[in-house]
């Protein structure tokens, strides 16, 4: 498979090219990558579970903990105290002072209150969970202290969960879940600004529940005095477990393992797509430059929205989750207050101005120069419209994923997402790449190129609440090493025996000091930028295995052990000549 066109690749089928993934042997002793295939959209034929491990039910605080409210003494209802310890095990985060998560809290706390409590709590300032937080912390740290002994014995009950729960049948192969623990109850937080902040995430119990198995499999029986929501069979969807959260209104999912055979052929055929569309891009490229000069006003918006699309790596603006309240947009729903036209900025020539809430509430914010047409319909889309009115006001986003499946079967804008961002993944390693750079300065140009992908898809984080203490320690162990290095020079100096051992030491210390050096580089850089989220969903990983490859990178530098199994099809599909 290495170095193949994507025009051959697409030729070979995943599971040919797999069958070096033998270790999951089927019947007969056939590798699961050539078994029978089932017609389109059957995904199993038979599937077999235990079904999700809950959460575990709360546990009152000790009487000695106590909640004050407006300076007395006062004890919370069982809900009501629950529901209190989220926040006070959130107290030293900024979320805690933020007015929209402490008035949707406050709100949601108020529901689980009993009539008493309503009367008497009713300004959120007043309460006082010192001395909650103190116990959480205090608990923080026991667990911190716990004898080699008490950490096995965890370490056990995890393992045995994992073994009952963790693994499901799915046609004759143990396949690993990815998630069989369902998420406990506590405060949402969401991403950037979200207007949803500090709601409560209830307790999802069995009669949430919805089951998926076959009919021939034994079905797993919910806790005593409890029932499933339902139990479905179907087998044209690979998720396990499902049910509805009450934030958002959107549906979450117990499913596969990344590792298993068939997330790892969906992630085969949605780089293989992208790299379809590096065949056509050109063509298509051309086709909307001819259509911003269109005699329709439809036909040009199209044109304009997929330049940005292309260019900027702007989502189409249809993942909005259901329920969602929060004033997200994406290309085709940009409204005229969201961007602003400048014919000259910072010494560039048509430039746009960006500033939207994107997915999951985070800002988008860009100055853009682009080419005079684009800015001129710009212009135009924008004459005798208001603020709130909408700058494609011809286009949606089912019209233009339509024009898309014309230009190329199975086109969307997350393929070319995809697409953009591996191909800039690809471009940047072969510009920052310097063969004489050790390992640690290699990573580093790796990382560099990741960021490079990250800012194109506007992933951001906001910096670690640990970074300027980690930051100082990293800083303390620079300065000391320094101080070593310069001991070890003045010691080889006036070394008169033994100054060949001398000076390969004064070598590791250089060689430790630049590593240091580069790690420091390396966190500063990427302080407000989130590298993984590209990394695991947009870069086809078959790029990063083939750069290991050709540089001598150990590939457990690039990706962890949960990587390194999500990605088994790339390591050992991709040679060092793989282009993407």
């Amino acid at each position: 498979m290495a170095g193949l066109a994507p025009s051959e690749s697409s030729c070979v089928t995943y599971y040919n090219c797999l069958a070096l993934l033998s270790r999951h042997a089927g019947p007969a002793g056939r590798s699961q990558w050539e078994e029978e295939r089932y017609p389109e959209g059957i995904k199993w034929k038979f599937l077999e579970h235990k079904g999700p491990v809950f959460a575990p039910p709360y546990e009152p605080l000790p009487e000695n903990v106590k909640f004050y409210y407006d300076g007395k003494v006062m004890k919370l209802s069982t809900k009501a105290e629950e529901v209190a310890t989220f926040f006070a095990k959130m107290l030293d985060h900024e979320y805690t002072t933020k007015e929209i998560f402490r008035k949707n809290f406050f709100k949601d706390w108020r529901k689980e209150m009993t009539p008493e409590e309503k009367s008497t709590i009713t300004n959120l300032s007043k309460c006082d969970f010192t001395h909650m937080s103190q116990y959480f912390k205090a608990q923080t740290e026991a667990r911190k202290q716990m004898s080699k002994e008490e950490k096995q014995k965890i370490k056990d009950e995890n393992e045995r969960l994992l073994k009952e729960y963790g693994y499901c049948v799915m046609d004759n192969h143990k396949e690993r879940i990815a998630n069989f623990k369902i998420e406990p109850p506590g405060l949402f937080r969401g991403r950037g600004n979200h207007p949803k902040m500090g709601m409560l995430k209830r307790r999802i119990m069995p009669e949430d529940i919805i089951i998926n198995c076959s009919k021939d499999s034994k079905i797993p029986p919910p806790p005593p005095g409890h029932k499933w929501k339902e139990v479905r069979h179907d087998n044209k969807v690979t998720w396990l477990v499902s049910w509805t959260e009450n934030i958002q209104g959107s549906i979450k999912y117990i499913m596969l393992n990344p590792s298993s055979r068939i997330k790892g052929e969906k992630d085969w055929q949605k780089y293989e797509t992208a790299r379809r569309l590096k065949k056509c891009v050109d063509k298509i490229r051309n086709q909307y430059r001819e259509d911003w000069k269109s005699k329709e006003m439809k036909v040009r918006q199209r044109a304009v929205a997929l330049y940005f699309i292309d260019k900027l790596a702007l989502r189409a603006g249809n993942e909005k989750e259901e329920g969602e309240t929060a004033d997200t947009v994406g290309c085709c729903s940009l409204r005229v207050e969201h961007i602003k036209l400048h014919p000259e900025l910072d010494g560039q020539e048509y430039v746009v101005e960006f500033d939207f809430l994107g997915k999951d509430s985070i800002r988008y914010y860009n100055k853009v120069p682009v080419e005079k047409r684009v800015f001129k319909n710009l212009q135009l889309f924008m004459e005798n419209k208001q603020p709130e009115d909408d700058l494609f006001d011809r286009l949606n986003t089912s019209i233009l994923n339509k024009h898309l499946q014309d230009l190329m079967e199975g086109l969307t804008a997350k393929v070319f997402r995809t697409y953009n961002a591996s191909i800039t993944l690809q471009q940047q390693l072969k510009e920052l790449t310097n063969p004489d750079d050790n390992i640690p300065a290699k990573i580093l140009s790796y990382n560099r190129a990741n960021r490079a992908v990250a800012i194109l898809c506007n992933h951001q984080r906001a910096p670690p609440k640990t970074f300027e203490k980690s930051m100082m320690n990293l800083q303390s162990k620079i300065d000391a090493k320094k101080e070593q290095l310069a001991d070890a020079r003045r010691e080889l100096k006036s070394a008169k025996a033994d100054a060949k051992s001398k000076k390969k030491a004064v070598q590791r210390i250089e060689e430790q000091l630049m590593k240091l050096e580069v790690q420091a580089t390396d966190r500063e850089e990427n302080k407000q930028i989130a590298l993984s989220t590209s990394k695991l969903n947009y870069l086809d990983p078959r790029i990063s295995v083939a750069w290991c490859k050709k540089w001598g990178i150990p590939i457990e530098k690039i990706y962890n052990k949960t990587q390194r199994e999500k990605f088994a099809w790339a390591i050992d599909m991709a040679e060092e000549d793989f282009e993407f």
